[in-house]
């Protein structure tokens, strides 16, 4: 029966994705943010299988008999059932599309059409538009007996047609995607009126093949393999690390070779030709089964063109939300300064990165600052992290910046980053063979005459300035000694390609305390009830596969402790199973911005102790990367985390259920919705309010206490000195805002 309390990795990642399908067909959810969504959808497919069904092809090449260690299902049987879910799924995201398409016409005046949709004023423009505008820097081939098939990339579109003649039949391919023609093509006599690029190139295939009759045509998409695990293996036995000394030069060799890795999937946009789907299938070296048929554009990034025409309806929007000024944090007084006298919390999206961004300028022009260490994972594309790092090592301080190279697809942004970051001085290093560095930490020391200062920051999310407005985090920043001589340690570890040793107080580091951490901790709330007290564990996490942990997990429920779970992707734990997780609850919130916060908590009250981390409970997260988890001691933001914990528990708008069977239902609303990233939201605007009046009135009352002595002095002088009121309205800065 235990067996019955897991679900499949891959399996459960669908069910995620079809929740993102769901925001798509929500009608709650404003018309052109559903666009967004079915977008999200396929782009997050796209990944999916370049990187999972990669990973299960290659396993199911070198190591066939290999099951997954929870629902012991082979790479075989997982390819098999990924391939039937996704396809049922991407059926649902065509009946979605066009759905969003008719309102999209109806609501917002666009539309999408095709050939048979023109009026012949309209088609004789996009005909002359062809031969003017696209068939000059189109590159059609033939295959045939003597012609080879061309490398098709990945994701990118191609026309392809069956050419009938006298001697072989043969096959014509287009690239429709070269990045020197616009996707969108707008219509001459009625400008809301758009039609692809590719749907074009496809509809003059004839005049493109004249030479051949064409018997039948269709868009080809083909998505390949972009897992790097054995390819990334034989490129370091290529260039030893002892014997190659530029590990960044060898990262971008590996680079070209994830572009010509295997095909996985391919998508057609109509039927065409057994022939030619069998050649197509001989050549990308695929089954029939991995073979997708699509009614839906076979890329839907262009819906991003299409809101720019729609802004003009601002109802079909979200409403627009700017990350706040945080109310733990003043203008006037310098960031070391406030962090000194107490530990700041800053809650993304809905708080502004502002305040970080200011501690490192400040950092870097504070003569006092000896140095300034950070981890690196993904970085904004114009980053002023970078531009303030760039700026400490040109003010003479010591910068050490681990940058991870193997961040998945943005390797060559890092790859970058870092030799602009090496040509200012800054000290780059890159981490421990076989470990990526996904920690979120931050280091700035400083030497005053009296003392050593540490100021140490710790995050859930990237050091990312776009992300920031878009996915919710924590970062804490702390002057606490104990923290930053912890952090100190894993850096030096680091700058050492030395792992972390696990004796620390603060902080849980992976691989060798993070795990090892957590089970102690849920050994105490087993321990506290089975002693008949109330044991509790309550997690924020992307995804949870790590079987350890989840049998820890179990063990908790059967030993009565109440576990409560906000878990936003995977979950291989089925909860509410009669004698092993009965005392479980698993909630997916899937809404505007991305959960991306990680919550550890064990016990309530006084016992209460809580972390957050930059590590999903995952065994990659867990064993195989550099992860740093720290406990937050100060009361009003362990009451603070915990109070957004309770609320995320009870959101009924964009929460999910997760049943005993793997399956997830939308929550019902008994009293009022509760929608808690918009909640979320209202508080901090709310807050940012409240903090601004409070330091007006503050300003008011010292602009007015200022005024007193000059006051004092005039009624000695004079009997006859003006009245209180008077002398108010005489001073400039009375309630007025401090200039």
């Amino acid at each position: 029966m235990k067996a019955g309390c897991y679900s499949n990795r891959e399996l459960s990642w669908l069910k995620f994705n079809g929740r993102v399908l769901e925001e798509a067909a929500d009608p709650r959810v404003p018309l052109a943010e559903r666009l967004t969504f079915a977008s999200i959808f396929q782009s997050n497919l796209d990944e999916f299988f370049m990187v999972r069904v990669g990973s299960l092809h290659d396993q199911m090449l070198y190591s066939p008999n290999l099951c997954e260690n929870k629902t012991k299902m082979n790479s075989e049987e997982q390819i098999a059932a990924i391939l039937g879910e996704s396809r049922e799924l991407c059926q649902e995201k065509d009946r979605i599309y066009f759905e969003l398409m008719a309102q999209v016409q109806e609501q917002g005046g666009i539309e999408l059409i095709n050939f048979a949709k023109l009026s012949e004023e309209d088609a004789a423009y996009l005909e002359v538009y062809f031969n003017t505008e696209i068939r000059p820097l189109i590159s059609p081939q033939v295959v045939g007996k003597r012609q080879p098939f061309p490398f098709l990339k990945n994701k990118e579109i191609y026309a392809v047609a069956a050419l009938e003649s006298k001697n072989s039949d043969k096959i014509g391919i287009v690239p429709c995607n070269n990045g020197l023609f616009d996707r969108l093509i707008q219509l001459k006599t009625e400008p809301n009126r758009f039609m692809l690029v590719e749907e074009l190139i496809l509809h003059f295939a004839p005049q493109i093949f004249d030479h051949y009759k064409i018997k039948s045509k269709s868009l080809l998409r083909v998505v390949r393999n972009a897992d790097l695990g054995a390819e990334e293996e034989s490129v370091f036995d290529e260039f030893p690390r002892e014997e190659e000394a530029d590990y960044r030069e060898t990262m971008v060799e590996l680079l070209k070779r994830r572009k010509k890795l295997c095909a996985v999937r391919a998508e057609l946009s109509r039927a065409i030709n057994e022939e030619v789907v069998e050649k197509l299938c001989e050549h990308l070296d695929l089954t029939k089964e991995q073979i997708f048929y699509t009614e839906a554009p076979l890329d839907l990034s262009f819906v991003f063109q299409l809101q720019d025409y729609l802004k003009t309806k601002p109802e079909l929007f979200y409403e627009r939300r700017v990350p706040q000024k945080s109310a733990m944090v003043r203008d006037d007084v310098p960031m070391m300064e406030q962090i000194a006298k107490k530990d700041i919390l800053l809650c993304y999206p809905y708080e502004s990165i502002q305040p970080f961004l200011r501690l490192l300028n400040e950092a870097a022009d504070d003569p006092e600052v000896v140095s300034v260490k950070m981890t690196l994972y993904r970085v904004a594309k114009y980053s002023k992290v970078i531009e303030a790092l760039t700026k400490a090592a040109e003010n003479g301080k010591e910068v050490v910046v681990l940058v991870e190279l193997r961040a998945r697809f943005d390797e060559e942004n890092n790859i970058e980053w870092s030799r602009r970051l090496e040509e200012a001085g800054c000290r780059i290093i890159y981490g421990l063979d076989g470990l990526k560095v996904h920690s979120k930490l931050c280091l700035i020391t400083r030497k005053t005459k009296k003392k050593i200062q540490y100021i140490t920051q710790i995050g859930t999310g990237n050091y990312n300035e776009k992300t920031s407005t878009l996915y919710t985090d924590y970062s804490l920043m702390t002057a606490s000694t104990d923290i930053g001589l912890e952090a100190l340690m894993v850096f030096n570890a680091l700058s050492m390609g030395q792992i972390c040793e696990p004796e620390t107080k603060h902080l849980m580091v992976a691989p060798n305390g993070l795990r090892q951490g957590l089970i102690r901790l849920m050994d105490e709330e087993i321990a506290v009830s089975k002693k008949g007290g109330h044991g509790y564990i309550g997690v924020k996490l992307n995804s949870l596969t790590d079987k350890v942990l989840i049998e820890k997990l179990i063990e908790a429920s059967q030993a009565g402790v109440k576990v409560d779970m906000v878990i936003r992707g995977i979950c291989c734990l089925n909860p509410g199973i009669k004698g092993y997780t009965e005392n479980i609850t698993v909630i997916s919130i899937v809404g505007r911005f991305l959960e991306h916060a990680r919550i550890y908590m064990f016990g309530t009250g006084e016992r209460q102790k809580l972390y957050i981390s930059s590590a999903d409970f995952m065994t990659r997260n867990t064993i195989h990367r550099i992860e740093v988890a720290v406990c937050v001691e100060a009361e009003p933001l362990r009451r603070r985390i915990t109070q957004m914990f309770k609320t995320m528990l009870s959101d009924n708008v964009k929460g999910r259920l997760m049943k005993p069977d793997g399956n997830y239902v939308r929550r019902q609303a008994r009293k009022k919705e509760i929608n808690s990233q918009e909640l979320f939201y209202a508080q901090a605007y709310e807050q940012a309010e409240k903090a601004q009046r409070e330091r007006e009135e503050k300003e008011a009352k010292e602009a007015k206490k200022a005024e007193k002595p000059e006051g004092s002095r005039k009624s000695a002088a004079s009997h006859k000195a003006s009245t209180p009121h008077k002398t108010a309205e005489k001073s400039p800065r009375q309630g007025g805002k401090k200039k």
